[in-house]
């Protein structure tokens, strides 16, 4: 068993060795965890005598296989119980995130594996993130970040990097949705806001900052 503290630390560190590909310093993952520096190193020592990070003073961390399969696992809970709120609570994409982090620290495997099962076995939570199967491995993703295309691109919206409800909320007032057909219609040169086609309603501008949290994929052949 491991303490929720511990949790939230592996599925922090996971997220920063995805992103960055690199080793994990102190101060990055301080600032992802919103808490001091010296409170971070406290417990990264603890992790290592647990052999769930190889951790040099010097250089940074990062996770063991152990550790790496915990965070695999707790990121999996996580996803899965954001699926169930969406789908069969009702709750809102923009409402589950909080829910799903306290969720996420029940270590039933035997509830997950049900629940995954209940579900219909979900690639991908409601926020497009790949939902890592029972053994650990993720589906392979091709999305890329709208804010890189071009004019006159077709694609299709399938996830988002801005999880805040505050993020989510501006999407459903646009009545932007996963799943929905995009067109670049234009780039404006002053400030690089996109403005969108959409399939069957008026055209709508977005700004760069925006564009740069859309993930998308290419439209599917005809």
């Amino acid at each position: 068993m491991h303490t929720f503290t511990e949790e939230n630390y592996l599925k922090a560190i996971y997220k920063l060795e995805e992103q960055t590909g690199e080793t994990v310093i102190n101060s990055d993952l301080a600032k992802a965890l919103s808490i001091h520096s010296a409170t971070v190193t406290d417990m990264l020592k603890k992790m290592s005598q647990k052999k769930l990070i190889t951790y040099e003073k010097s250089k940074g961390f990062e996770l063991t296989d152990k550790g790496k399969k915990l965070a695999i696992g707790i990121i999996r809970r996580h996803r899965l119980w954001e699926v169930f709120l969406v789908e069969n609570l009702a709750f809102g994409w923009d409402e589950v995130h909080d829910m799903a982090e306290q969720l996420e620290h029940i270590q039933s495997e035997d509830l997950i594996n049900r629940l995954d099962r209940y579900l219909g076995h979900p690639k991908a939570d409601p926020h497009g993130d790949p939902i890592p199967n029972e053994k650990g491995v993720f589906a392979k993703s091709k999305a890329t970040l709208l804010s890189t295309l071009n004019t006159g691109t077709s694609c299709v919206f399938s996830g988002v990097t801005d999880h805040s409800a505050t993020f989510l909320s501006y999407l459903d007032k646009v009545k932007l949705s996963l799943g929905d057909t995009i067109k670049i219609i234009e780039i404006e040169e002053y400030d690089k806001s996109f403005i969108l086609g959409l399939e069957g309603r008026k055209s709508i501008t977005i700004s760069s900052k925006i564009a740069n949290s859309i993930l998308v994929v290419a439209e599917p052949s005809k």
